[in-house]
């Protein structure tokens, strides 16, 4: 229900929109410009509606996430929030257009939770370690980078980055004390059918799975040797000018200890607790740095060859890349035409939309 509103959003504010632009402008730490809807491109009645829809289409869960995690993820055995929870304000956006705000509504300084908009901060810092040569290639089996048991095994040794990014590896096991077969289970069967099911071969079925993510981001710790949050704030967030509120959480007993100091591994999700918190104008900043292939002013803080790959449609499934949806393959908004058009979404209605055809990012 929460993807065909977001397609209606999307197709509302489609029609809204006129004209082409340049994006020559960032803003600066503490300050952002805005412009007229017509200045930019807009009609201004069209642009309107489709704020009056976000606003009047508030996700219907309660806005105490600690009910709202349990009542979402009730069929998962032995399930409990094992992180950080905070609840959540009203709705609130941003739509930003060659840089400048176009439309804006609720409180864009509070801080929520973001679930698995989470994935694709997660998915840049892969994207950094790539890029400063800490991954030599996303088809690397990750083994031979993390040599403690986590990929232990005929199945899980032969797991790749690549196929931890685009959620194909059906890695196997437990980690901080989620089994993975207890994350979303299928449909049908039981604990003995999940838990003794025939694994996939890594590349050939996709599985929206936080455990194997968990296990991404823990590989992605041994990379760097220091805490995560600490990456993406000295690394990218800092140099986009975000606020110093956003936080990125682990699970309570997620710690590791590397060069003899110990450390969180942070999630990937929030559907146990933790993940990414963060304010609607931290999240523009970051959708803006992608719409502008990870260049901000002068500066290329991620290579815009990670984020070409970051965007390609995975074998396992085109709706899908490295932790970015696609709107294209069998999640294609009906809707909305543009299939270029990609986006980070997490539970509750979060959402970051990047437009590189209309040079816009629209926040949820």
């Amino acid at each position: 229900m929460l993807m065909r509103l977001a397609s209606i959003f999307l197709a509302l504010l489609s029609a809204s929109f006129t004209a082409h632009g340049q994006s020559a402008y960032f803003p600066e730490k503490h300050e952002w410009q805005s412009k007229q809807a017509e200045q930019l491109g807009f009609n201004k009645s069209a642009l309107n509606d489709a704020v009056s829809f976000a606003q009047s289409n508030e996700y219907s869960g309660s806005r105490d996430l600690r009910i709202a995690i349990f009542d979402g993820f009730k069929r998962e055995p032995f399930h409990e929030i094992l992180g950080p929870t905070k609840k959540r304000g009203g709705p609130a956006g941003m739509i930003l257009k060659d840089g400048y705000i176009a439309a804006q509504w609720g409180d864009l300084e509070r801080v929520d939770m973001t679930f698995s908009v989470t994935k694709s901060f997660l998915s840049t810092l892969a994207g950094l370690a790539q890029d400063q040569g800490l991954i030599y290639s996303v088809n690397d089996k990750v083994a031979n980078y993390v040599w403690d048991d986590t990929f232990r095994g005929e199945h899980n040794q032969k797991i790749t980055w690549h196929s931890l990014l685009n959620q194909s590896s059906d890695w196997s096991g437990e980690l901080f004390g989620i089994k993975d077969w207890a994350d979303r289970p299928p449909q049908e069967g039981g604990i003995d059918d999940w838990k003794y099911r025939v694994l996939n071969a890594p590349d050939t079925v996709m599985e929206y799975n936080d455990v194997r993510v968990n296990v991404l981001a823990y590989s992605l710790l041994q990379v760097f040797r220091q805490p995560l949050p600490q990456v993406l704030k000295t690394q990218i967030m800092d140099k986009i000018g975000a606020s110093s509120t956003w936080r990125w959480f682990g699970y309570e007993d997620a710690w590791v200890t590397i060069d003899g100091l110990k450390m969180k591994s942070v999630t990937g999700g929030g559907h146990s607790g933790g993940g990414v918190f963060i304010n609607t104008l931290d999240q523009a900043r970051f959708g803006l740095l992608v719409l502008n292939n990870g260049r901000w002013k002068n500066e290329q803080i991620i290579s815009k060859q990670w984020l070409d790959s970051a965007i390609e449609p995975s074998k396992a499934n085109a709706s899908y890349g490295y932790m970015w949806w696609l709107n294209k393959g069998p999640r294609k908004w009906d809707e909305v035409e543009d299939s270029d058009m990609f986006y980070a979404a997490g539970f509750g209605g979060n959402f970051i939309v990047v437009d590189r055809k209309n040079n816009m990012v629209i926040v949820t």
